[in-house]
């Protein structure tokens, strides 16, 4: 597996001793750099008495160029790289293993810095092709969380438990390590970014916030905002905070059920943040952002899939703007539930279309390596996190 990030833009040797678990203890006494946002970068450089226009080069090497060691940043100042050699570090995830699906799909298994804990967290490049099969869309599906505290019964990472959140940095690099692999195999970067691996990304808002900001950068991987989207279980406090933030990314709400009883059965969190509670922190996302809201819906074989679902379903999208998006779910061992069969599919979508409800279906992509929609988990038999389950 080739090695994470160039020492310099143009360079096409790596060098990771940075990232040796020898040096764990000199890294544990700088500060990680990549710890900072933007803002917080600028203040640190300002502290020093270094210009504005330093930290924001600073900031370019990080996450448009990719450098992992100071000293290849040769638009710095000698003395401010010897200052940042001596006191500071770039941590790094760091790539351990990836998977192709027989469709194109790619996983990916990173090592997270904590290598006491031994955490890792997987993500995915999901690519379209135009039908000459040049790369149209390239997908990156991100994780936010080592596991999930939310337990979804229809989820392998919630049948994890949650371990711990990820830094803004550790979001970031999966985006750009990504990124790189796109730009080598199919000549053009990432399209759209989908907060949609491990974990519930509003469970670590600022963490999730703070890397959304810095993906799209100008001098980042500048990906506009537009192509960006965060998805969530419903945590209806921090729905309101996005609109009250106008945080510029699209939101989407993984429904999947219509009707409270049903939700209760396979989504704890709806015991405590319901369906009434849900449509007031969509109204009030959509009142203050005016921005449409994708619903994401797995559709399980007699569960959510009856004409009485759709019914509930179009009454939900009424709420505000917004579109539905079938997901077929891919099966995870040890879930009863199944995916839905075609001919209930086809009538499921027949009553959206009733109710003039737009409606896409997604179809599974990447099952065979384990990288579909709620697959993704790791730690196979280490003890299990904590759990709202």
């Amino acid at each position: 597996m080739r090695e994470l990030f160039s020492d310099e833009a143009s360079s096409t040797s790596k060098d990771t001793s940075v990232l040796s678990p020898s040096n764990s203890k000199e890294k544990s006494e700088k500060l990680d750099v990549k710890s900072l946002t933007k803002e917080e970068l600028i203040a640190y450089c300002a502290k020093r008495g270094w210009p504005r226009f330093r930290a924001n080069q600073l900031f370019q090497w990080l996450y448009q160029k990719g450098v992992n060691k100071f000293e290849v940043m040769t638009n710095l100042p000698k003395k401010m790289r010897e200052y940042l050699q001596e006191h500071a570090i770039i941590n790094r995830i760091i790539p351990s293993m990836q998977q192709q699906s027989k469709d194109g799909t790619i996983k990916f298994l990173f090592q997270l810095n904590d290598r006491e804990d031994n955490n890792k967290i997987e993500a995915v490049l999901i690519p379209d092709f135009f039908p000459d099969g040049a790369a149209n869309r390239l997908t990156v599906c991100v994780s936010s969380q080592v596991g999930c505290v939310f337990g979804c019964q229809f989820c392998a990472t919630g049948k994890m438990g949650f371990f711990r959140n990820l830094s803004h940095g550790e979001i970031v690099d999966q985006v750009q390590y990504i990124n790189e692999i796109a730009l080598e195999k199919y000549g053009k970067k990432i399209t759209n970014i989908v907060y949609m691996g491990m974990g519930e990304p509003l469970h670590n808002y600022t963490s999730v916030t703070q890397s959304a900001a810095i993906i799209s950068d100008p001098l980042s991987i500048e990906l506009s905002p537009k192509r960006i989207t965060v998805s969530t279980v419903g945590l209806t406090k921090q729905i309101k905070k996005l609109a009250t933030e106008q945080q510029p990314f699209n939101l989407a709400i993984s429904l999947h059920a219509a009707i409270d009883d049903k939700r209760d059965k396979i989504m704890p969190i709806n015991n405590s943040m319901n369906l009434v509670e849900l449509k007031k922190a969509v109204q009030y996302y959509y009142q203050a952002a005016e921005r449409a809201i994708t619903y994401e819906y797995l559709l399980f074989d007699e569960f959510n899939d009856s004409i009485q679902d759709a019914d509930a379903l179009a009454s939900i999208v009424g709420w505000a703007p917004s579109k539905v998006n079938i997901i077929m779910y891919n099966n995870v061992a040890g879930v009863a539930l199944n995916r839905a069969r075609e001919d209930r599919l086809d009538l499921f979508l027949n009553r959206l279309s009733k109710h003039k409800i737009r409606a896409t279906v997604r179809r599974s992509r990447g099952d065979d390596i384990d990288a579909g929609c709620g697959q993704l988990a790791i730690q196979e038999g280490a003890p299990r996190g904590k759990s709202i389950a």
